[in-house]
């Protein structure tokens, strides 16, 4: 995330990173459902309505990058070369945001503390299916708007939710890749070659229209 050049815009930023790094240590050690707002804030060093001033939601803490994640979509498809097709351009994506080891698509020790801590909520399960509707939508919308067309397209829809389904099996066959060999060079390669391959089904599904 950018330095803002201000000082109050600094402060302000450290004192929300200090509170998601804190909130993401408990989760880590005694689970989301056993962390409280309030131990969260002590750990911080921060009161309790400075914590909810950054994040609405508890969960907000643990999925702290998601405002990242869906403004990286939104740039590759805005940055695109004008003879780069959309389903491309974030093909492209993945594997810079690999070269770049981004956290985004971060496959190691720690990114497994963060999957086994989702799989352990009820409350983390149903905000990551949410956040992938919600990015689904987005997706469609970007696709629609760079084709000139509207946001409610069929084509555009489709598109991106073949997108979300190739990019969600890639990150679970990386991190399962991860787990049974701790190698995040062969997770990072499992992740790229399900990209690939299902960027060549959704370009061939996508023919005919703007987006492929």
């Amino acid at each position: 995330m950018p330095v803002p050049p201000d000082r109050r815009s600094r402060k302000r930023l450290a004192t929300r990173q200090g509170i998601s790094d804190a909130a993401t240590r408990l989760f880590f050690e005694r689970g989301f459902d056993h962390v409280t707002v309030d131990e969260i804030a002590e750990a911080a060093d921060v009161g309790r309505m400075t914590v909810f001033n950054h994040f609405p939601r508890k969960e907000d803490m643990f999925f702290d990058r998601d405002e990242e994640g869906r403004e990286m979509l939104r740039e590759a498809l805005r940055q695109r070369d004008p003879g780069v097709a959309p389903v491309e351009a974030l093909r492209l994506l993945a594997h810079r945001l690999v070269a770049e080891r981004s956290p985004v698509v971060e496959f190691s020790a720690r990114s497994q503390d963060l999957t086994g801590t989702v799989a352990g909520s009820e409350t983390l399960k149903a905000r990551a299916r949410a956040i992938r509707d919600e990015l689904a939508q987005i997706l469609a919308v970007a696709l629609a708007e760079g084709a000139g067309r509207d946001a409610t397209d069929a084509d555009a829809q489709l598109a991106a939710t073949l997108l979300l389904a190739t990019w969600s099996v890639a990150f679970i066959e990386a991190h399962r890749t991860f787990r049974e060999t701790r190698n995040t060079e062969k997770a990072s390669a499992a992740f790229l070659a399900l990209v690939d391959k299902g960027s060549i089904g959704i370009e061939t599904a996508m023919a005919g229209t703007p987006y492929a």
